[in-house]
């Protein structure tokens, strides 16, 4: 085989391929997606140097789930934090795990310290049979360990400073779901652990891909339309979708999910932010203040609208719902990053403030009656907009544009007496010289572009050219959920992409 044709079969077969390593090195290939997570973990197993890990992400995005299966039987100490617990307590586990790993040969005595158990580890590790992978060290719901005056992180820095990073041999994963603590005290610490993360995976919600492939394990009988609904409503997160029943249509699902008092999405909410966020209340001002506006808020919006104070903790607040994905920043077509707007896009907390929160639970029938009511059909539109703009990559694909460099941002102009304002929620700016203006339409048929829409469409683009002074040419492209009808204005479209082209897998 040529170099040239050992190219080509490496690229088109990718996916085998990374799964055959996968296997090779033990890997559990029963996970959902995550290819990238574990492609990422395959290469810390296998560097030349101590690794230390953070994992992290929202509340039940599957972390745990994650390191286990990836790892399994490659994990030599593991350990979890204990919620609301004390000093004492975690001692007195840690000294059960540790004599555990020993096949209980030893009976190790609780230690008095952080500092005292952290070297009971070492020992622990040392004392291990020589292998020539890394030994592997998983610290579960590490916030939690971090109680009040225990020291426990400046046991930590010491266990990673002076002992695990001189070594070649360890790999150490952190995980936790307090996300303010994991960012804060883990990401951006500036003492003694300040840029000592050697790598980040960071676990986001399945993708539309990754949904069907979970939901068609647990033998869920759907189509891509239904999929779409039930991702509108609670976005990819595995342990919400592990709910859906088998039998039951997207309706009966999220029925029973949303609108009954067992229903776990009728409560999560509840218990969402104040699990991951130190005075979640701070967050759930800015959660609330951009559910209002589903276009997005500039920061100085935002600030009037909660009425927080500007400053280093209003822009650490705004980071941690960035870095946890339930917003995403935007920055207008040649605009600064200090232009930026703000949106919410996490499926589940749209849905609850918009519906779950208003609605009357133990009523069977809410879902009918929100999809029959006009609220309904301007919402969906605005949730499938959140939807697709999670799935830039499936849209480059489709636009087979993967492979060139591009920059997505949106753009408004209020308009002048010389020519009119616009808005438009997606633009692709290619490297090749074009620039795709996306239209999102959500409908329940193939969609028909009307005499007026086509008419509305052409002084969008005559607007953005205007104002944005640009030379380039301009592909209207509509994303929308099944095909397009071919009429008379059907060639005001350059480019049509639907739902079958959302759920294309990413490698």
């Amino acid at each position: 085989m040529t170099y040239g044709e050992t190219k080509y079969f490496l690229k088109r077969h990718k996916y085998i391929f990374l799964v055959y390593l996968a296997k090779q090195n033990g890997f559990k290939m029963e996970l959902i997606g995550r290819f990238k997570e574990l492609k990422s973990m395959e290469k810390l197993l296998h560097s030349d140097k101590s690794e230390l890990v953070a994992v992290y992400g929202r509340r039940r995005v599957g972390k745990t789930f994650f390191i286990r299966e990836s790892l399994k039987n490659k994990i030599d100490f593991q350990f979890t934090g204990l919620f609301q617990s004390n000093l004492s307590e975690h001692m007195n586990m840690w000294a059960q795990t540790i004599t555990k790993n020993t096949n209980n040969k030893l009976n190790i005595a609780q230690p008095k310290s952080w500092f005292e158990a952290f070297n009971q580890l070492e020992k622990l590790i040392e004392n291990k049979r020589k292998t020539k992978r890394k030994k592997v060290i998983f610290l579960d719901e590490m916030p939690w360990m971090a109680t009040n005056r225990s020291r426990f992180l400046t046991a930590f820095t010491a266990f990673w400073n002076n002992w695990a990073s001189n070594r070649k041999d360890i790999l150490v994963i952190i995980c936790g779901s307090s996300a303010s603590w994991m960012i804060n005290k883990i990401l951006k610490n500036k003492g003694g652990l300040h840029n000592r993360v050697t790598a980040k995976i960071p676990m986001f919600p399945f993708n539309l891909n990754e949904t069907e492939l979970f939901l068609k394990k647990k033998n869920i009988k759907l189509d891509q339309y239904g999929i779409t609904q039930l991702y509108m409503v609670m976005g990819g997160i595995p342990f919400y979708l592990d709910q859906v029943n088998s039998g039951e249509s997207a309706t009966q699902n999220i029925n029973r999910l949303c609108f009954t008092k067992e229903g776990l999405l009728n409560t999560e909410f509840n218990e969402l932010f104040s699990s991951l966020f130190h005075n979640s209340d701070h967050h759930l001002k800015i959660v609330k203040a951009l559910a209002q506006k589903r276009k997005g808020l500039s920061r100085d919006e935002l600030i009037n609208k909660t009425k927080l104070k500007s400053g280093g903790g209003f822009t650490e607040i705004l980071d941690e719902l960035i870095e946890s994905g339930f917003v995403t920043m935007y920055i207008p077509f040649k605009r600064k990053k200090r232009d930026s707007l703000y949106k919410l896009t996490d499926a589940y907390s749209l849905f609850y403030l918009k519906y779950i929160n208003t609605q009357r639970s133990g009523d069977s029938n809410n879902w009918d009656k929100i999809v029959q009511s006009s609220s309904w059909k301007s919402w969906s539109g605005l949730a499938f907009e959140s939807l697709c703009m999670l799935h830039i990559e499936q849209i480059k694909k489709a636009l087979k544009i993967n492979y060139i460099e591009t920059s997505t941002s949106t753009w408004q102009h209020t308009g002048t007496e010389n020519m009119p304002g616009a808005q438009i929620d997606l633009l692709i700016n290619r490297s090749d010289g074009i620039i795709n203006l996306c239209e999102m339409k959500y409908t329940q048929n193939p969609y028909s572009i009307t005499g007026d829409y086509a008419k509305k469409l052409k002084q969008k683009e005559a607007s953005f050219n205007y104002y944005t002074k640009n030379k380039k040419p301009i592909y209207p492209t509509i994303i929308t959920t099944y095909k397009l009808i071919d009429n008379k204005y059907a060639s005001t479209i350059q480019n049509t992409i639907i739902l079958d082209d959302l759920f294309a897998k990413i490698d």
